[in-house]
């Protein structure tokens, strides 16, 4: 399962979206990674998600593998879309 996302919100994701997003990938046991600038990271680390220095209009793609992968993505892609709740 994959699905491409651009970050919306004006401040791009900063410690706070990054941790919400983690929060919402460990909730799932699919293995779901996020793809940027020509990186591949895994989404339930918050220091990767960081490093990957996403700013307003990145586009991101969310992959996932395993049981509950479609849920996954849907979660993530909903969160990115929803500007974190910041806007």
């Amino acid at each position: 399962m994959e699905a491409k996302v651009v970050i919306a919100n004006k401040a791009g994701i900063h410690a706070r979206p990054a941790s919400m997003l983690v929060q919402s990938a460990t909730k799932f046991q699919s293995k779901i990674k996020l793809a940027a600038k020509g990186k591949t990271i895994d989404a339930k680390s918050i220091l990767m998600i960081m490093s990957l220095g996403l700013v307003k209009g990145t586009e991101v793609v969310i992959s996932a593998e395993g049981s509950d992968a479609d849920a996954a993505v849907k979660a993530i892609k909903e969160l990115v879309e929803s500007k974190f709740g910041e806007e």
